[in-house]
C-alpha cells in the first residue's frame, strides 16, 4: 500500500517541510529490507553498480557493449548546469565534525555548481521576525558553506515572515510556513527580497517563491496565478532596482501529471499519464503577464499525482520531463530550470539515498532533461534523509558515520563538468535496458535502467541498476 502524497507541514525550521504537491511520502519498508538496501548500497559504491563483479569486470562488460549497433544517440543541444538545493540538514555546524567534513569534501569535489538556499525555511530561520528587524545569521552560515565548498550561490525567495501573513510581529509559527503572503504585504516582501540580494552579492540567480505555496483557489480547483504573478512582479522590480545584473525567474510551479481519465487531465499524454492542465494554465498566465524574466523554473516527478511507483524501465517516466520542456519551448525562448525533480522507482525496488535504483532513476531524468535542452536542474537535498526517499550525494551527516558517498555521487561528479560544457551524447540501447552518457574525451557513464541483468557476450552480465563509469583509456 502506498502512502499519501499530501503530508502535513512540519513544525521546526530545520525540518524538511515537503510540499504537498510534489514530494511523495516514502514507502514504508521492513527493517530487514532497510538492512539489505544498506548492504547493497555498500556493494554498489565499491563496485560501480549493484555489482556482483569487481570494478574491472564491470568496466570490461561496459566496454564490450557495441554502442553503435542497436543504439540511438542524441547530442546535448546546449550547456546544462547541475546544482543542489540545501534543505533541513545540510552540513550544519550542529552535525558531527567528521561526518560534516566528509560531506563537505564531496560537495567541494563537485566544482562550481549552483548551491541553492531558501530565504526562510528548509534550513534557514526567519530573516525578518518583525518589520525592519533582520536576522540573517542562519542564511549567512549557508552562504558561507557555499563559499567554503567552491559553489555558486542561488537564492529561492521563499518563504515569508508570519507578520506578512497576518500574524503578530516577533512570532514564528513554523506550521504556517507554507501560507501565502497577504497581498497588502507584497511590497514588504519585495523589500525583504531587495535587502537579501544586496546582502549577498555572490547570488547571481533568484527563484521567486516555491511551488506557489498558499496560492490556490480551492473552491475553483485552480492555482491563484493572478496573485502569484502580482507578487512575482513586485519582487522582480525590487530586485532589479538594486541588482540589475541578477537573473530572476518563476513561476516555480509543480508540473504534475495525472491518470488520463482524470478530470484535470490535459491532452498532453504519454505512457506516464497526462499532464495536469492546472499548472499549464499557470505558465500561460505568467508568461503573458510578468513584467520580465530571465528564465523559467518548474518542478515535477516521474509519477502521477497520488502514485508512488515508477514504470520499468525508469526512463519511460523520465520522458515526461522532455515533453514538458518541449511544451514550454513552444511558448517561450526563456531558459528552462528544473528547481526540483523527483525520480521514483518501480514497486519492487528499494528507494532511498543509498539505493542504486534511486540513483539510476535520477540519472534517467537527467538524461531526459539534457536531451531536451534544459539549462539547469537542482537536486533537492544533497544530504541523505530517511524522511525523503530519493537520491542524495552523501549519507546523513547527522550521524557519526555519515557524510559518505552514495550510489549517485561518482556519476553526479562525472556529469557536472561535462553537461556544463554542452558536449555530452545521451544514448539508449533498443534491445536492452542499457543507457549511457558519452563525453568528447572518450569517457562514458553506462547505466542499467531496470533490475534485470543484461548479458554481454564473453563478459560478466551488467547487473540490474548498475552505474558504471568508464574512463577514456583502452
Amino acid at each position: 500500500m502506498r502512502a499519501s502524497r499530501r503530508p502535513s507541514p512540519r513544525t521546526s525550521p530545520r525540518r524538511l517541510l515537503p510540499s504537498p504537491a510534489s514530494r511523495p511520502v516514502p514507502r514504508r519498508v521492513s527493517a530487514l529490507a532497510v538492512l539489505l538496501a544498506g548492504l547493497l548500497a555498500v556493494v554498489s559504491c565499491t563496485s560501480g553498480g549493484t555489482g556482483e563483479a569487481p570494478p574491472s569486470a564491470l568496466e570490461a562488460s561496459a566496454r564490450a557493449v557495441d554502442l553503435e549497433s542497436g543504439w540511438t544517440w542524441e547530442q546535448q543541444p546546449g550547456p546544462m548546469e547541475l546544482g543542489v538545493t540545501h534543505t533541513q540538514n545540510s552540513l550544519d555546524d550542529t552535525e558531527p565534525a567528521a561526518a560534516r567534513q566528509r560531506g563537505s569534501e564531496i560537495l567541494s569535489s563537485l566544482g562550481q555548481e549552483y548551491q541553492n538556499h531558501h530565504l526562510m525555511g528548509f534550513g534557514t530561520l526567519n530573516p525578518e521576525p518583525s518589520p525592519g528587524q533582520f536576522d540573517w545569521g542562519s542564511l549567512d552560515r549557508r552562504m558561507q558553506l557555499t563559499e567554503e565548498t567552491g559553489g555558486k550561490a542561488m537564492l529561492t525567495l521563499c518563504c515569508g515572515p508570519d507578520w506578512m501573513k497576518g500574524g503578530p510581529p516577533g512570532v514564528t509559527d513554523w506550521e504556517k510556513l507554507e501560507r501565502q503572503i497577504k497581498p497588502e504585504f507584497f511590497d514588504d516582501y519585495a523589500n525583504l527580497a531587495r535587502e537579501a540580494v544586496q546582502r549577498y552579492p555572490q547570488v547571481d540567480r533568484v527563484l521567486v517563491w516555491n511551488e506557489l505555496k498558499g496560492f490556490y483557489h480551492q473552491d475553483e480547483n485552480r492555482w491563484d496565478y493572478e496573485g502569484y504573478t502580482d507578487l512575482y512582479n513586485q519582487v522582480y522590480r525590487a530586485v532589479k532596482s538594486v541588482r540589475p545584473d541578477i537573473q530572476v525567474g518563476g513561476p516555480y510551479v509543480v508540473m504534475s501529471s495525472v491518470p488520463p481519465d482524470s478530470p484535470d487531465a490535459s491532452e498532453i499524454r504519454g505512457p506516464w499519464g497526462a499532464l495536469d492542465r492546472r499548472p499549464l494554465d499557470v505558465l500561460e498566465y505568467w508568461l503573458a503577464h510578468n513584467v520580465g524574466a530571465d528564465f523559467i523554473t518548474v518542478d515535477g516527478s516521474t509519477t502521477n499525482r497520488g502514485q508512488q511507483d515508477a514504470i520499468s524501465p525508469v526512463d519511460v517516466g523520465a520522458q515526461k520531463f522532455a515533453v514538458i520542456d518541449q511544451w514550454i519551448r513552444e511558448r517561450t525562448p526563456l531558459p528552462i530550470w528544473w528547481a526540483e525533480f523527483y525520480a521514483n522507482v518501480p514497486a519492487d525496488a528499494q528507494a532511498g539515498y543509498d539505493s542504486p535504483a534511486s540513483a539510476v532513476s535520477t540519472l534517467a531524468v537527467i538524461g531526459a532533461m539534457a536531451r531536451s535542452g534544459s539549462q539547469g536542474a537542482l537536486l533537492w537535498g544533497p544530504e541523505g534523509s530517511d524522511s525523503l526517499e530519493y537520491s542524495s550525494l552523501w549519507s546523513p551527516a547527522t550521524e557519526e558515520d555519515g557524510g559518505r558517498p552514495t550510489p549517485l555521487t561518482d556519476a553526479w561528479r562525472w556529469l557536472v563538468p561535462r553537461l556544463r560544457e554542452g558536449t555530452v551524447e545521451i544514448g539508449r540501447a533498443q534491445g536492452s535496458t542499457l543507457g549511457a552518457f558519452r563525453a568528447e574525451d572518450g569517457s562514458m557513464l553506462m547505466v542499467n535502467l531496470s533490475e534485470d541483468p543484461v548479458p554481454v557476450p564473453g563478459q560478466q552480465p551488467i547487473p540490474g541498476w548498475a552505474v558504471i563509469p568508464v574512463d577514456s583509456s583502452g
